[in-house]
């Protein structure tokens, strides 16, 4: 009992001290320049590699040829791009993708 209430307070922690050491770091008003590119392309570039990992294993000369996976594709980026919400997007991506799985 008492490793687990260590480990939990650890933790914790840890999760604290990641969560305000950039307030410590950049205290001044502008963050810098690498930050804030970071944070303008960093996303698309993580979304590219998780798609591109994805479709890297389908073999589309057998059935049902991807088809799961490039429709699910397909919602995902037309969601994304009318409703501009990656939380959204992505759920609503995944739920077409296990549901036509199921189907197909």
């Amino acid at each position: 009992m008492t490793y687990f209430v260590l480990v939990c307070l650890v933790m914790g922690l840890v999760t604290y001290f990641t969560r305000a050491l950039p307030f410590l770091f950049f205290s001044v008003r502008k963050p810098p320049e690498l930050l804030d590119f970071l944070q303008k392309y960093l996303p698309a570039v993580v979304m590219a590699i998780l798609v591109f990992s994805m479709y890297k294993d389908i073999d589309f000369r057998a059935a049902p040829y991807g088809i799961p996976a490039l429709v699910a594709g397909a919602i995902t980026a037309l969601l994304h791009l009318w409703k501009r919400n990656v939380l959204l997007s992505i759920g609503a991506g995944t739920a077409a993708y296990i549901i036509f799985i199921r189907i197909i």
